[in-house]
């Protein structure tokens, strides 16, 4: 009985530390889509940063616009010259809180529905969101993930007139977090 006890003891200790830790990973994935009827343009950069206050519910995103990879050498080229502007504007951000519906247990495996809300810096241009997010616990691993549109005249992201019917104006994105860890 001492033993079953010490072993609940350590394992509800295991879901407090979580609920007041900071949670953080380097190897968050970014990838974005966009389709059109000339060509899909697709990229990927599984390098960004995000850490997350389980205590507060305050989350950070970073991303750096450079280390996006595409399949096609030029079009990484203009991606970060011609329309990201990626010496100027380096990274893109979110800041912001993550409001729970309910609390997360982090002891059992689930999947919670959550809104970020916050602030979403690209290119040099800073809106408020609220972006639909999931965060999974599952064997003790917590991951999570979420996507969205955005506007390129919203972050005033310009196309040039010669390729405007080969990019979307809506860009689909898409963040997931494979796995955090106690910062």
């Amino acid at each position: 009985m001492k033993y079953i006890c010490t072993i609940l003891l350590l394992f509800s200790m295991r879901t407090i530390s979580y609920a007041q830790s900071k949670l953080y990973s380097k190897e968050a994935k970014v990838s974005f889509f966009s389709k059109t009827a000339l060509e899909n343009v697709v990229a990927e950069n599984n390098k960004a940063l995000c850490i997350w206050d389980t205590a507060s519910g305050q989350f950070e995103f970073s991303v750096l616009i450079k280390g996006f990879e595409f399949d096609r050498a030029l079009m990484q080229e203009h991606f970060n010259e011609n329309y990201m502007e990626s010496d100027k504007f380096p990274k893109a951000v979110f800041k912001g809180k993550i409001q729970l519906g309910k609390q997360i247990l982090f002891n059992t495996d689930n999947i919670n529905e959550v809104i970020a809300e916050g602030i979403l810096t690209i290119h040099g241009v800073s809106k408020q969101v609220s972006l639909k997010a999931f965060i999974a616990i599952k064997n003790g691993k917590i991951s999570s993930a979420a996507s969205f549109t955005v506007l390129l005249a919203d972050y005033k992201i310009t196309v040039p007139s010669i390729v405007e019917d080969k990019i979307n104006k809506r860009i689909n994105i898409s963040v997931s977090v494979p796995a955090y860890k106690v910062l």
